[in-house]
């Protein structure tokens, strides 16, 4: 035997040892490491000759050291390392005999043989689940060195003698992660095999699945337990009334319509690909069948004939993603612009103020996503009042000031324009009065996409860091149901309400009407005479469990408008956003109204605008303007379609006007035809006999007046104050440059809407107006409107 010399060598080191040289077992771990080592050596001729040497020599000095580190006195030897490094009353003279290693030999043998025992059973459950591969077993390079303790090894058998279980990997579907373990006797447990259901949940995005209940038991908790099967859920696309499981969508599966237990019967690992379809792509594919979506699934190892009707279909699909690559379940109501008025039959024009501007930013994120504009989401005069102007502060106590201006319309020739401007009082910070805020946060499953519930924390994040240790902060969420997260708390504990909004998760349905009872009822606990109480609603509009209907929130926003809590709407989100649920809230609930589609804008509207979004310093604010005939032939008012009131409203104080902010200012337009010109556009009129056609000329160059009614935050009774507009013969190059700028901006929306109104629509046009009236522009907001233009331009081409 070629290695003889390192038994001779080992037996050298320890020959002054009383212990034997040997111990049971040894000698089978010895001959298994000596044929290792002849093998490696025959087998890798390229391997030096004096390496086995080396090591060996080194095995030596390294056990010599090991023998005067731990000497304690002279005549106390190296101990074998397999040995244990203690000692007991059996030693002799502090060796260890051999009943010692005749003990510690057993005592290992039963260890491997328990390991044994427990390792089997996992073995063969493995091999019986096919979804769990262990790992495969691991063969321990063999060293020629001490032996090691050997718990791992079994001597009788062959299986185990040359491996062992370092190792188990559990490889799972879907959410399943995996898990690993170094001990030998990990324990696996068999996991039910999941349906398409369940895998679906809370991985597609856009999928609703609704549990059956049984006794009051959740149904699919029961049979996932038993069965690992979901049968008696439900699958609806979210935003086409997910509520009614009556409304089903369509399978499509390798492109044949099957039905819903076909579906339900696939097995997930076989899904390659899993497509939602809804609104008017899926209709236009599908026809009236398609009402309530469709889920397209592809499966593996389709047949050929399958693989045409799959590619056909994705064709389809891909041709209506183009007209509306944006989701096209956005809800908007459809709405007539204003029409010209015949100022000798009608001279009066009543209006509440809006200083909403959801509109601008919705439109934005339409026309950067390439989406075609939808014409009812275009509101021209939140558009207008996206944008801030320089308009004067008010004197003599006054809440805010009023400014007009008189000069052409930039559309039609020969046509004017009236512009309104109101300025609310600006306010620092140190007097502004303690704010009792309530967050009312949607956590439903539509808001789980990026540009919703992420953003929305992000958002209120800005907000928070705008409050003060005075100012209070509660948190209600509502999805399913609703519930409190966060008691009123001071916004001097900024952790304590960040954390909260970190741990805040999405899913299930919408229950907007009771988050909304609940919030209130919040807000009315921790109210703050005279101070700023409000409930802010963070959501994508998509209400449909409990009070959803339109008219229905409406009633119960204008109920809790009493309460005097006034309301500020936050829309976030797009395919399934409900713009005129939030218009509606935000017009009946004393409020205002913004649509957050990125960090830019959260940090206009929360950040740089948080005084006049969060604090009122006038509400239910009217505009009134009587137009005298003697210079004004028709009129209409540019936007503002669904602020318009009754003449007679003006002075009712029971009528709800919009709300005007600290530092917030609100812009009207009307344009103006004036006497004596021909436009195509002028209404036809009637020869009444009781009305006097005679002008009258004693209110000299009136060109009409202007009244305002208002009324103070904590008060019920309104006051008026009036002003009259002269009426002047100036051109359009002499325009102030907010005036050009405002002008700019409504034309855009006009072409936008595909205004019947207006005869001039060039885009270049209204890009020079703008330019001409961007002035300093500071924050860079009016460059980017320019920079909308020209990226319209491009879509048009």
């Amino acid at each position: 035997m070629e290695n003889n010399h390192i038994d001779q060598q080992f037996n050298e080191a320890s020959k002054f040892s009383e212990e034997p040289t040997v111990f049971p077992g040894f000698e089978k771990v010895w001959e298994s490491i000596e044929k290792k080592l002849d093998k490696k050596e025959e087998k890798k001729k390229t391997i030096p000759f004096w390496l086995p040497y080396s090591v060996a020599a080194s095995l030596i000095i390294g056990l010599g050291a090991f023998y005067f580190v731990n000497k304690k006195d002279s005549t106390e030897l190296l101990k074998p390392v397999i040995a244990d490094n203690t000692r007991d009353n059996t030693s002799v003279n502090g060796h260890v005999t051999s009943t010692d290693i005749i003990k510690i030999d057993s005592i290992t043998k039963q260890n491997i043989q328990k390991v044994k025992k427990k390792t089997e059973p996992i073995i063969e459950k493995l091999a019986v689940n096919k979804r769990f591969v262990p790992a495969p077993l691991r063969i321990p390079a063999p060293q020629p060195v001490a032996p090691q303790p050997i718990v791992e090894r079994d001597f009788e058998t062959p299986d185990y003698q040359e491996r062992k279980i370092e190792e188990v990997v559990i490889v799972g579907y879907n959410k399943t992660s995996a898990k690993s373990s170094t001990a030998a006797n990990t324990i696996v447990n068999n996991v039910p095999q999941p349906t398409v259901y369940s895998s679906l949940q809370g991985t597609v995005a856009g999928i609703q699945i609704t549990a059956s209940t049984v006794g009051g038991r959740n149904k699919n908790a029961i049979n996932s337990i038993n069965s690992g099967y979901f049968n008696n859920s439900e699958i609806a696309i979210r935003g086409i009334s997910s509520d009614k499981l009556k409304n089903i969508p369509l399978y499509i599966i390798n492109g044949k319509i099957e039905s819903a237990d076909y579906f339900r019967s696939l097995d997930p690992d076989k899904i390659k690909s899993l497509n939602i379809l809804k609104g008017d792509p899926a209709t236009a594919i599908y026809g009236s069948k398609a009402a309530h979506g469709v889920i397209i699934v592809k499966t593996q190892k389709l047949s050929r004939k399958e693989r045409k009707k799959m590619e056909k279909l994705q064709e389809e699909i891909n041709k209506q993603k183009q007209i509306s690559p944006v989701g096209n379940n956005e809800s908007y109501d459809t709405f007539v612009e204003n029409p010209f008025e015949l100022t000798r039959s009608q001279p009066l024009s009543t209006f509440s103020i809006d200083v909403d501007n959801a509109s601008y930013s919705n439109i934005r994120r339409m026309i950067n996503n390439g989406q075609a504009v939808n014409k009812d989401a275009v509101r021209i005069e939140e558009m207008v009042n996206y944008f801030k102007y320089n308009y004067p502060q008010p004197k003599n106590g006054m809440p805010f000031s009023i400014s007009t201006e008189y000069n052409e319309a930039p559309w039609n020739p020969n046509h004017k324009l009236l512009k309104i401007g109101l300025q609310g009082k600006n306010l620092s910070m140190d007097q502004l009065p303690a704010s009792n805020l309530v967050f009312l946060i949607d956590v439903s499953g539509s808001m789980n996409e990026e540009n919703k519930l992420p953003l929305l924390k992000s958002s209120l994040k800005v907000l928070l860091n705008q409050l003060r240790p005075k100012d209070k902060v509660g948190i209600v969420v509502y999805a399913g149901s609703a519930g409190m997260v966060l008691p009123s708390t001071s916004a001097g504990e900024k952790e304590k309400i960040m954390q909260a909004l970190n741990n805040l998760q999405g899913g299930g349905s919408t229950a907007g009407g009771e988050g909304i009872e609940l919030a209130y009822k919040m807000a009315q606990e921790n109210f703050v005479n005279n101070g700023n109480n409000r409930v802010i609603i963070a959501t994508d509009g998509d209400f449909n469990v409990g009070a959803s209907a339109t008219s229905d929130l409406k009633t119960l926003i204008e109920d809790k408008r009493k309460s005097g809590v006034f309301l500020t709407c936050l829309g976030f989100g797009m395919g399934n956003y409900k713009d005129n649920t939030l218009e509606t809230l935000a017009d009946k609930g004393n409020g205002n109204y913004a649509y957050i589609d990125n960090m830019q804008e959260a940090n206009k509207f929360l950040g740089k605008e948080f005084a006049g979004s969060m604090y009122a310093i006038a509400k239910d604010v009217k505009i009134q303007i009587e137009f005298n005939p003697e210079y004004v032939q028709s009129y209409r008012l540019i936007g503002y379609e669904n602020r318009k009131l009754r003449n007679e409203d003006f002075v009712n104080d029971k009528i709800d006007a919009g709300e005007l902010g600290i530092g917030h200012t609100v812009t009207a337009l009307y344009e103006i035809i004036p006497a004596n010109i021909k436009s195509d556009f002028t209404p036809k009129g009637n020869n009444l006999k009781y009305i006097q056609n005679t002008h009258s000329k004693e209110f000299g160059d009136e060109l009409a007046t202007i009244k305002f009614r208002y009324k103070k935050p904590d008060e019920d009774k309104s006051r008026e104050i009036t002003e009259s507009i002269r009426n002047v013969d100036y051109k359009l190059s002499s325009a102030s440059p907010d005036f050009k700028f405002a002008s700019s901006v409504a034309w855009f929306g006009l072409v936008l809407r595909n205004s019947q109104l207006i005869m001039k629509k060039n885009l270049s046009d209204i890009e020079n107006l703008a330019r001409q009236g961007k002035n300093k522009d500071e924050e860079g907001y009016r460059s980017e409107f320019l920079r909308l233009i020209d990226t319209y331009k491009t879509l048009q081409k």
